[in-house]
């Protein structure tokens, strides 16, 4: 590999058949904790949603439930040991991931490269769009903003001038900074993963940033076995970019912006402590709820996995009564 642009480096680093990052046997979990590793009440949650999609479509006789960016499909699996009896028998399980199939995954989970059509229920994409790969510019001494090229190594040097495209995406989400992560193929995959719902209900959940409070510098930055470390396109790390979510709202349908201390809370994820009275009356059971509290409370801490934000967008169904009553809902015009 020689010098390219972010965006193809980002793609070989994480996904060439031959030693991609993410092709790795250990997966991500090998090397990073998300929301679905932190506790098992965000897969309930997710659960609680999904029963929340199938009201507000009816009780169809198929509900999917997609997992897009699967990893080695902890969030499917986690979904599929809390399915209430009245939506086990109807539930298609669905994992989107690059990666091959995991040894020994149950045959009723459907594993797939390619995002399914005309699917008809919740579509949940944790912790996915900020590796959808992307390119970065910055100015140069006359202001005008050209891509950053990379070297195997890290190094960085300026390029050609960004396309049309690029400019325009910048120009409307991203105007001021030193380095700009242009965001434009984030938000054609998430287009598209919206557009795999006939009807039902896609979420997005990352690290993210709004247009008024970009950070100047970008965010691209490296993972590698628990740690931070320097974004070296070499397969030896993850690559991660926090994303603009308010640029990936899909107009024409109904989209909320929230935090995920917001949402789950909604979804009845609560870190309050249990009453000390239980602690004599059932300490098994004090114990068991205390330690639930403790996992809700990092599930929605504001200073950590709370901060995340969900992008949530109905497609033909009404919103779910559980996200409902959250402030924000808008439909963009098409």
């Amino acid at each position: 590999m020689t010098w390219m642009r972010w965006r193809p480096a980002i793609e070989h680093a994480l996904y060439r058949p031959d030693g991609g990052f993410y092709r790795r046997s250990e997966g991500p979990a090998g090397h990073f904790r998300t929301s679905v590793h932190a506790s098992a009440r965000f897969a309930a949650a997710v659960v609680r949603l999904l029963a929340g999609v199938d009201a507000a479509l009816g009780r169809p006789e198929r509900l999917d439930f997609v997992d897009v960016g699967a990893g080695r499909g902890e969030l499917v699996l986690a979904v599929r040991a809390l399915l209430p009896d009245g939506l086990r028998g109807r539930v298609r399980l669905r994992a989107v991931e690059l990666a091959d199939r995991p040894a020994g995954l149950p045959v009723e989970v459907h594993w797939s490269a390619e995002l399914p059509s005309g699917a008809a229920g919740l579509l949940f994409a944790n912790e996915w769009l900020d590796n959808v790969p992307l390119d970065l510019a910055e100015p140069d001494g006359q202001g005008r903003l050209r891509y950053v090229e990379v070297a195997p190594d890290g190094a960085e040097r300026l390029g050609g001038p960004v396309a049309d495209a690029d400019a325009a995406w910048a120009g409307r989400w991203w105007p001021d900074g030193e380095r700009v992560e242009l965001g434009g193929p984030r938000d054609a995959a998430w287009a598209a993963a919206v557009g795999a719902l006939d009807r039902g209900l896609a979420v997005a959940v990352d690290y993210a940033h709004l247009r008024a409070a970009r950070p100047p510098f970008g965010t691209l930055t490296g993972f590698r076995e628990g740690r931070e470390c320097a974004p070296v396109p070499d397969g030896s790390c993850d690559l991660t970019a926090h994303v603009a979510l308010d640029a990936a709202a899909v107009a024409g349908h109904p989209a909320l912006l929230a935090t995920q201390r917001e949402a789950l809370r909604a979804l009845g994820v609560s870190g309050a402590r249990p009453p000390l009275a239980l602690a004599s009356s059932d300490p098994a059971a004090y114990l068991r709820a205390l330690a639930g509290a403790g996992e809700a409370a990092e599930l929605t801490d504001p200073a950590g996995l709370g901060a995340f934000h969900w992008l949530v967008q109905a497609v033909r169904m009404p919103v779910p009564e559980d996200l409902a009553g959250l402030p924000g809902w808008q439909t963009l015009p098409s």
